[in-house]
C-alpha cells in the first residue's frame, strides 16, 4: 500500500513540475475563470444567504450556513488547492492528458468533488460546473 501512494504522489509532483510557469499560469487561470462563472450562476439559483468572489487567485464559495469553500492557486507547487466545508484541504495537481486536476493521493477530480458535494447541498438538481 504504502509504495502505491508514494508513487502516485511522486507521479502527480512530475505532472507538474513539466508545466512551465506560464502554462500553469494560463491553465490554473481558466480553470478559476470558469470555475467562478458556473459558481455565480448556481449562486443566482439559490438565493441571498449565497455568495461567490474571485479576487487575486482566491476564490470563496460562501454557502451560508452550509460553510465556505476556499479555492487557491498555488504557483509554487503549481496546485490548485481546494479547502472543503465537507471534506476538508486537498491539493490538486494537473493531468495534461486528462486536462484535469486531480487529487494524487485518491485521483479523484476537483470537478468531481465539487459538483458532487454541491449536489449533495442544493439537494434538488444535480449540480455541474464547467472547470
Amino acid at each position: 500500500m504504502w509504495r502505491k501512494v508514494s508513487l502516485v504522489v511522486a507521479l502527480g509532483d512530475g505532472q507538474n513540475r513539466n508545466l512551465s510557469e506560464r502554462e500553469y499560469h494560463d491553465i490554473s487561470d481558466g480553470t478559476m475563470d470558469s470555475l467562478t462563472e458556473s459558481l455565480e450562476k448556481l449562486v443566482e439559483q439559490q438565493g441571498d444567504d449565497w455568495e461567490v468572489e474571485y479576487s487575486s487567485g482566491v476564490l470563496t464559495l460562501k454557502l451560508g450556513s452550509q460553510g465556505t469553500y476556499v479555492i487557491n492557486k498555488q504557483p509554487p507547487n503549481k496546485e490548485i488547492w481546494l479547502s472543503s466545508p465537507v471534506s476538508g484541504p486537498k491539493r490538486y495537481s494537473y493531468d495534461a492528458k486528462e486536462q484535469t486536476w486531480f487529487y494524487p493521493r485518491d485521483e479523484s477530480t476537483m470537478k468531481g468533488l465539487l459538483e458532487k458535494e454541491l449536489t449533495d447541498v442544493v439537494g434538488e438538481t444535480e449540480v455541474k460546473l464547467d472547470c
